[in-house]
């Protein structure tokens, strides 16, 4: 059962909410969930009931509470323009420090994991450069991964890439992250576009999504999930 709960972000002790849900069965880590632009939709929703089913604790920030509390909107022109409009004013430093918390709120139960999807995908690979606790990540699909690929990192990381994606190319990403990082597996998805892990949506491939999916637990218990 999913629930939401309150936060406070480490730099600043700004209050932002957070979906959570308890692990069903055995616990065996903590996982965080990074939204895309369009917030807390029904795609993250369904995220954190798929990571808590499969026995994790899952926490996913409410991203862009201190530009609009508990923002969703549709994946639409409009709703991408307000998302990019709240993630820049929102900036990397908050972003990180939100994210923190939610590690911080995890890691005393066990390893941290953290997955995210485009706006997501690129605070996977910061968080995992600038952040202290996390044992592995899985980026989907994150803009900004090309352009900080050359980032240290702390803790093992994948990337997934559609194949069909109009926005990310993903040859030239998987280039810029190999030359910086060969130890990261990149995986392009052929018959998938930008936002493949929301069932359903017209880029959406089932086949690639659950091969995406395999691959990031594979990851998170090659790294301590019990």
């Amino acid at each position: 059962m999913t629930d939401r709960i309150t936060l406070t972000s480490p730099h600043d002790g700004f209050l932002f909410e957070a979906l959570h849900a308890e692990p069903q069965g055995r616990r065996r880590g903590g996982v965080v969930v990074i939204q895309e632009i369009f917030g807390l939709d029904q795609y993250v929703q369904a995220d954190v009931a798929r990571w808590s089913a499969l026995g994790f604790e899952t926490i996913a920030p409410s991203m862009f509470d201190r530009g609009q509390k508990g923002f969703t909107a549709e994946h639409d022109p409009d709703g991408l323009q307000a998302g990019v409009k709240l993630a820049t004013g929102n900036g990397p430093d908050n972003a990180m420090s939100d994210i923190q918390a939610c590690v911080d709120a995890l890691k005393d139960k066990g390893p941290v994991f953290i997955v995210g999807y485009c706006y997501g995908g690129t605070m996977v690979w910061l968080a995992a450069s600038r952040l202290k606790g996390l044992a592995a990540g899985s980026s989907y699909y994150g803009g900004q991964v090309a352009g900080m690929a050359g980032l240290p990192l702390s803790c093992p990381v994948i990337v997934h890439l559609g194949r069909q994606d109009g926005h990310i190319p993903a040859d030239d990403v998987k280039a810029k992250v190999t030359a910086a990082h060969p130890e990261v597996p990149v995986y392009i998805y052929e018959a998938s576009g930008h936002g493949f892990n929301n069932d359903g949506r017209p880029d959406s491939n089932l086949e690639d999504a659950r091969l995406a999916r395999k691959r990031t637990l594979d990851l998170f218990e090659a790294n301590g999930a019990a």
